[in-house]
């Protein structure tokens, strides 16, 4: 019998790679630019007449463990939360994000006075106590089922370069927190709650600027800086 030749072989794994990405598009940011893997960016709610757009932070959402920490939003709508940034959790030789690509998300932060035994990468609740809705906590591993994470364009109707965040088992969405109401993400199965969010990269300046308040305040790990 003969043997394929290595051109025909070649040929079979670039239509096999032809399936895999049909149907994905580059994600953008604010500016109409692909986000990339490995650059800050500050993942912004859309603000609507339920949601003031206020940016995310890490934040305690039980007193009693205090660790994990949750993610909430900010309850001041002018500020940009914590940057975060993306990566594949396999090698891949690519450094743009697509949608339903797999990324981890990680907060990139170098001030972190609390929770220093946990990760910075997000991770939603797994654990025997999590609730109907799992909180997305901090403290994921790259790899994990649990701390993968997929970005998919927000639909008709939502605006350019908009998006929301997926995961296996649901949507990122939003619910009233324990600090002062603020909203709180988990996942959820329920469209109402769905957050839709905008990819503002960081610059140089804005960085500085938001390095410099976030020291100035201690980064306190609620969503009322």
């Amino acid at each position: 019998m003969k043997k394929p030749s290595v051109f025909s072989f070649l040929i079979s794994l670039l239509l096999a790679a032809a399936v895999c990405t049909h149907g994905k598009e580059q994600v953008k940011d604010t500016n109409g630019n692909p986000v990339k893997v490995g650059e800050k960016y500050f993942i912004q709610p859309v603000k609507t007449a339920s949601n003031n757009g206020g940016g995310l932070v890490p934040a305690a959402i039980t007193v009693l463990p205090f660790c994990p920490l949750g993610i909430t939003q900010t309850l001041l709508p002018y500020q940009p939360g914590l940057p975060v940034s993306f990566a594949f959790p396999y090698v891949i030789p690519d450094t743009i994000v697509e949608t339903s690509s797999i990324v981890n998300i990680k907060f990139e932060s170098d001030i972190w006075p609390v929770c220093n035994e946990f990760s910075k990468l997000w991770e939603v609740d797994v654990s025997s106590s999590a609730a109907k809705e799992p909180a997305i906590l901090i403290g994921g591993k790259s790899g994990a089922e649990n701390s993968a994470f997929k970005i998919e364009k927000a639909g008709e109707g939502a605006g350019a370069n908009t998006y929301k965040l997926t995961t296996s088992t649901g949507t990122v969405g939003t619910t009233p927190g324990a600090w002062l109401s603020a909203p709180q993400l988990l996942i959820t199965n329920d469209d109402s709650k769905t957050l839709l969010v905008k990819f503002n990269k960081v610059d140089d300046a804005t960085a500085a600027t938001t390095t410099s308040r976030v020291e100035k305040l201690g980064l306190r790990m609620f969503p009322f800086y």
